[in-house]
């Protein structure tokens, strides 16, 4: 594990002079949970995973955290790396920070995947997400962590994978309480800053979600993708919000497939 000047722990994997890919993990999780996803990458491409401030084993925010905190951190993590462009993907509460990168910096962000994010959420939707925050504040991540497991697999998996609940568990779990809901509140309240943005995002973006992740459902993919001229919407079929880990090869074959059209191949 790396460790750049500012606390952020990374990995980088992968051919050193190929094109690169930058991978955001979301709300609770760490690094960790792209080792379904980077295998299938690294036969072609560079992979920079990191953990967010607050998360894993990076420092905790420097400031009260805010969707350009992370945007920052991710430029300082690529100025670090000398790394001047990538393809930005971020799962979550990483593809909101993704899209506030791609505004930010247009001229870094090479193409950009987004994976289960949010778009404007319904009033009752709003109301029971800065609940979870509230309930993560007085009580701590593992107060929310069972409900999220429900809302990130499917039932017949979590029945037969008892492991992968653990080890999902056991990063949510990690998290500080003092932190989580700080961070928390970001996921809830951030997505006015990147809806409808002005100027719209130009790169070329895939955004992906399962047809029953109900909080970031295909209609919110739908209209990510329609702010973004050329996006590509992927709708993949009996998957909830952790797609990447219960079915990686559903995930990673359209994620592969645009990098691949992105940098020129048949």
């Amino acid at each position: 594990m790396k460790v750049a000047p500012d606390g952020t722990h990374y990995e980088l994997s992968g051919p050193v002079d190929a094109p690169v890919v930058l991978l955001i993990h979301g709300l609770g999780l760490n690094q960790e949970c792209w080792q379904w996803t980077t295998p299938a990458l690294t036969d072609s491409h560079r992979v920079l995973t990191y953990d967010l401030y607050g998360h894993g084993g990076s420092a905790a925010p420097p400031e009260t955290p805010s969707l350009s905190l992370f945007s920052n951190q991710l430029a300082g993590l690529l100025d670090h790396c000398n790394i001047d462009r990538a393809v930005i993907g971020g799962f979550s509460l990483g593809g909101m920070i993704a899209r506030r990168f791609a505004q930010d910096t247009p001229d870094r962000a090479q193409g950009l995947i987004i994976l289960h994010s949010p778009h404007k959420r319904s009033g009752a939707a709003q109301d029971a997400i800065l609940k979870r925050v509230d309930q993560a504040r007085e009580m701590g991540p593992s107060s929310t962590v069972e409900a999220a497991l429900k809302r990130w697999f499917t039932e017949p998996y979590r029945a037969a994978n008892p492991a992968m609940m653990e080890t999902v568990r056991g990063w949510v779990t990690a998290n500080s309480k003092p932190i989580y809901h700080t961070i928390y509140r970001v996921l809830a309240s951030g997505i006015d800053e990147i809806v409808a943005p002005d100027p719209a995002i130009s790169c070329p973006a895939l955004v992906i979600t399962g047809d029953e992740d109900y909080g970031n459902g295909p209609e919110m993919t739908h209209a990510i993708a329609a702010e973004i001229q050329g996006a590509k919407a992927v709708i993949l079929k009996g998957l909830r919000h952790m797609a990447l880990a219960e079915n990686p090869d559903a995930m990673n074959r359209p994620i592969r497939a645009f990098l691949d059209t992105l940098n020129g191949a048949p």
